[in-house]
Protein backbone atom coordinates (compact mmCIF):
# COMPACT_ATOMS: atom_id res chain seq x y z
CA UNK A 1 0.00 0.00 0.00
CA UNK A 2 1.43 3.46 1.00
CA UNK A 3 3.82 1.73 2.86
CA UNK A 4 6.50 3.16 0.50
CA UNK A 5 6.21 6.77 2.30
CA UNK A 6 6.85 5.39 6.02
CA UNK A 7 10.44 5.72 6.59
CA UNK A 8 12.41 3.30 9.19
CA UNK A 9 13.67 5.41 11.82
CA UNK A 10 16.59 4.43 13.82
CA UNK A 11 18.95 4.79 16.36
CA UNK A 12 21.58 5.93 14.05
CA UNK A 13 19.66 7.93 12.14
CA UNK A 14 17.27 9.62 14.40
CA UNK A 15 19.28 12.82 14.80
CA UNK A 16 19.24 13.07 10.84
CA UNK A 17 16.12 11.86 9.97
CA UNK A 18 13.85 13.68 12.50
CA UNK A 19 15.72 16.11 14.95
CA UNK A 20 17.40 18.02 11.90
CA UNK A 21 13.85 17.43 9.51
CA UNK A 22 12.63 21.02 7.84
CA UNK A 23 8.99 19.00 8.28
CA UNK A 24 7.18 18.10 11.36
CA UNK A 25 7.87 14.38 11.57
CA UNK A 26 5.35 11.60 12.75
CA UNK A 27 6.90 8.88 14.49
CA UNK A 28 5.51 5.22 15.21
CA UNK A 29 7.40 3.69 18.03
CA UNK A 30 6.13 0.39 17.68
CA UNK A 31 7.27 -3.88 18.31
CA UNK A 32 6.33 -6.38 16.04
CA UNK A 33 4.75 -8.88 18.92
CA UNK A 34 2.03 -5.80 20.00
CA UNK A 35 -1.35 -6.21 18.58
CA UNK A 36 -1.99 -2.32 18.58
CA UNK A 37 1.03 -1.95 17.00
CA UNK A 38 0.46 -3.85 14.22
CA UNK A 39 -3.77 -2.62 13.95
CA UNK A 40 -2.50 1.18 13.93
CA UNK A 41 0.41 0.31 10.90
CA UNK A 42 -2.66 0.21 7.52
CA UNK A 43 -3.29 4.11 9.91
CA UNK A 44 0.13 5.28 9.14
CA UNK A 45 0.39 4.17 5.87
CA UNK A 46 -2.81 5.73 5.03
CA UNK A 47 -1.93 9.16 7.03
CA UNK A 48 1.78 9.21 5.60
CA UNK A 49 -0.12 9.26 1.75
CA UNK A 50 -2.43 11.78 2.48
CA UNK A 51 0.55 14.15 4.19
CA UNK A 52 2.90 13.24 1.67
CA UNK A 53 5.37 16.50 1.26
CA UNK A 54 4.43 17.79 4.37
CA UNK A 55 5.26 15.71 7.06
CA UNK A 56 7.76 12.86 7.13
CA UNK A 57 6.13 9.68 8.47
CA UNK A 58 8.87 6.93 9.90
CA UNK A 59 8.60 4.17 12.67
CA UNK A 60 11.05 2.94 15.42
CA UNK A 61 11.00 -0.69 16.57
CA UNK A 62 12.14 -0.53 20.14
CA UNK A 63 12.66 -3.94 20.32
CA UNK A 64 15.86 -3.11 17.41
CA UNK A 65 16.45 0.49 18.87
CA UNK A 66 16.25 0.81 22.65
CA UNK A 67 18.40 3.50 22.53
CA UNK A 68 15.91 5.96 21.04
CA UNK A 69 13.03 5.09 23.03
CA UNK A 70 14.93 5.06 25.99
CA UNK A 71 16.08 8.86 25.86
CA UNK A 72 12.47 9.62 24.68
CA UNK A 73 11.15 7.39 28.06
CA UNK A 74 9.16 5.45 25.96
CA UNK A 75 7.34 2.85 28.46
CA UNK A 76 4.11 1.89 26.16
CA UNK A 77 3.11 1.37 22.44
CA UNK A 78 1.97 1.94 20.25
CA UNK A 79 3.56 5.61 20.95
CA UNK A 80 3.40 8.31 18.31
CA UNK A 81 5.54 10.88 18.52
CA UNK A 82 4.96 14.31 16.53
CA UNK A 83 8.18 16.33 15.93
CA UNK A 84 8.23 20.13 15.12
CA UNK A 85 11.40 22.06 14.57
CA UNK A 86 13.58 19.36 16.20
CA UNK A 87 11.40 19.50 19.47
CA UNK A 88 8.48 16.98 20.52
CA UNK A 89 5.27 18.51 19.95
CA UNK A 90 2.73 16.21 20.69
CA UNK A 91 2.35 12.88 22.20
CA UNK A 92 -0.48 10.24 21.44
CA UNK A 93 -0.58 7.00 23.29
CA UNK A 94 -1.90 3.62 22.15
CA UNK A 95 -4.20 2.86 19.28
CA UNK A 96 -6.13 5.92 18.03
CA UNK A 97 -8.35 6.13 14.61
CA UNK A 98 -7.07 8.11 11.64
CA UNK A 99 -9.10 11.23 12.28
CA UNK A 100 -7.44 12.02 15.66
CA UNK A 101 -4.18 10.99 13.93
CA UNK A 102 -5.06 13.62 10.83
CA UNK A 103 -6.39 16.64 13.61
CA UNK A 104 -2.88 16.31 15.80
CA UNK A 105 -0.93 16.48 12.95
CA UNK A 106 -3.04 19.14 11.27
CA UNK A 107 -2.07 21.01 14.32
CA UNK A 108 1.77 20.69 13.72
CA UNK A 109 1.61 22.68 10.24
Amino acid sequence: MAAENVLEITDANFEETVIKSALPVLVDFWAPWCGPCRMMGPVIDEVAEAFAGKVKVGKVNVDENPQIAGKLGIRSIPNLIIFKDGERFSDIVGAVPRPKLEEALNKAL
